[in-house]
């Protein structure tokens, strides 16, 4: 239910002008830094986030830097096609549903609450409205599907018992294999289903993902919220919350957002932090908060001075940056059954070749559009961004042609999608924990660097890959560092620093390195006793 429409915003804060969003943060001619209390990077949700939680503590002296032109991050969307009227639909290149909306009288997802006060248009995602095909056509292996949620409700309380007796963890397939799930490899129906029921989610496979977390991710989302999904069709673009959000305490062409902002450097000490931009300004703040991706992090797009710790370092690398990435097109005719959402597509040699078809030209989306979108995931979506265009056109074509083989499949009249591994202020779309991480390894990553702060999704242990983990864990660094400021309450638990380990030790103590368990390497230890 929607409680009310925001107003149509003057966009005039929400796009740069050009030349304008920063020339007042020059350096004046003696060549100093503009001087603020806290500065955000990134005016993605983790950095409105984080603002709004300064802003609530009554703390207005922050700036927000920003690369793009825009402020959304990875919620990010793009015109796309054309309406009966010329106009062009718009859809979404990153962000797409909210997931875990919650229950009647129970908690509710905090994205789900900003929908509702910002009227944004959505739709129920039905994942039970999905028809299977492979090369032949429509084949149903719907037993299949069946047969995975079968072992998942086995596999979800076993990793839940490892996690809290805090035994070693396993790779989700080895999980899902112990709970009866075994796709073979030469059985690309299985795989499909595979595909469809763990990178559809995680956009890493199985084989690649922690057992541990990647369930417990996802239970934590479904069984706190609830397991509905909502697609957004809003024609405002999701990032129109965010916006939403910033409105509440930024006005119109706030001096305080600084859009076009490309960070090069960020000088950190115990004292404070300096970040400089590739336009020449710099800023000079108490206290900073990182939003930047994991991929960005990954990617050493932004030089630290000094370089982070080893400890950092080490955790940022550990974690994966997914790729996940939606291919639009728009045809002259929905020659797809117009009754189903989703059409997963089993490929008879590779897995994950553009597994899935998703319709928007149905009742709820964007009705008699023509539109429907594939969407492959990390090693399919870096070849798709290797190739032109032209070619994973042609490629899509096939397979549709595969699946509706009493159709003549028409050429699309628009094609569309981003190339998110390139793309320099994400790499990527969103994390995924790998096997055999630990919560310590991860609070490395969520730590800060003396007065650096680190806020995203991927900081969130609870919510990782979720907007919603990136929405608590900006508001938590904000709400920290105006904690640390107000000088700490009594008992509080933030009070400036968020706990590391120098050092991450194994399961296996020294003493059974030995013959017993196979290993022949005793020598090297008796090598350096001396």
């Amino acid at each position: 239910m929607l409680l009310r429409h925001l107003p149509l915003l003057a966009f005039g804060i929400w796009t740069a002008q050009p030349g304008a969003a920063y020339v007042s943060q020059r350096r004046d001619e003696e060549g100093t830094c503009k001087k603020t209390t806290v500065a955000i990077l990134g005016a993605g949700i983790a950095g409105i986030a984080a603002a709004e939680a300064l802003s609530n503590a009554s703390m207005s002296d922050f700036l927000i830097l920003e690369y793009r032109d825009r402020i959304g991050g990875r919620a990010w969307h793009e015109n796309f096609g054309k309406k009966e009227d010329g106009s062009p639909y718009v859809v979404e290149m990153g962000a797409n549903w909210v997931q875990g909306l919650g229950n009647p009288g129970g908690p509710e997802n905090p994205i789900w609450t900003l929908a509702k006060e910002f009227g944004l248009q959505t739709t129920y995602s039905n994942y039970s409205n999905v028809s299977t095909y492979n090369e032949h056509g429509y084949k149903d292996y719907s037993h299949l599907l069946d047969q995975f949620d079968e072992a998942y409700d086995i596999a979800s309380p076993a990793a839940g018992q490892l996690l809290v007796d805090n035994l070693q963890d396993q790779t989700a397939k080895a999980g899902l294999a112990l709970a009866g799930w075994k796709p073979k490899s030469h059985d690309m129906e299985a795989q499909a289903v595979d595909w469809w029921s763990w990178d559809f989610e995680s956009a890493y496979t199985p084989q690649e993902s922690s057992f541990i977390f990647g369930v417990a991710s996802g239970n934590l989302t479904s069984n706190q919220f609830s397991d509905h999904d909502n697609f957004v069709t809003d024609q405002r673009g999701f990032n129109h919350i965010i916006k939403g959000m910033a409105s509440k305490f930024m006005k119109e062409e706030d001096p305080r957002l600084l859009l076009n902002t490309i960070i090069t450097n960020i000088t950190y000490t115990p004292e404070g932090v300096t970040i400089h931009s590739k336009d020449g300004t710099c800023v000079q703040a108490a206290y900073a908060i990182c939003t930047f991706s994991l991929g960005v992090l990954q990617n050493d797009a932004v030089t630290f001075i000094p370089e982070l710790p080893e400890w950092k370092q080490t955790a940022i690398h550990m974690f994966t940056m997914a790729t996940y990435t939606k291919i639009f097109m728009q045809f002259n005719q929905t020659f797809w059954p117009t009754d189903t959402q989703y059409f997963l597509y089993a490929d008879p040699t590779t897995r994950g070749y553009y597994p899935l078809l998703q319709s928007l030209s149905m009742d709820g989306f964007h009705p008699n559009s023509n539109i429907s979108f594939m969407t492959v995931t990390e090693e399919m979506a870096y070849r798709a961004e290797r190739q032109s265009d032209e070619t994973t056109k042609n490629e899509i074509v096939a397979v549709l042609q595969n699946m509706f083989p009493d159709v003549a499949v028409p050429e699309p009249t628009a094609f569309m999608y981003p190339r998110w591994s390139t793309e320099p202020w994400a790499y990527g779309t969103y994390s995924n924990w790998p096997m055999g991480t630990t919560l310590e390894m991860h609070q490395n990553l969520r730590a800060n660097t003396d007065r650096l702060w680190f806020a995203g999704e991927a900081t969130s242990p609870s919510y990782f890959g979720f907007m919603h983990g990136a929405w608590f864990e900006g508001r938590a660094a904000g709400r920290e560092i105006a904690a640390a400021l107000g000088g700490c309450k009594r008992n509080s638990t933030a009070c400036g620093k968020r706990k590391h380990y120098d050092d991450l030790r194994g399961t296996t103590p020294l003493a059974d390195y030995s013959f017993v368990n196979g290993w022949t390497a005793s020598s090297f230890y008796d090598s350096n006793d001396d």
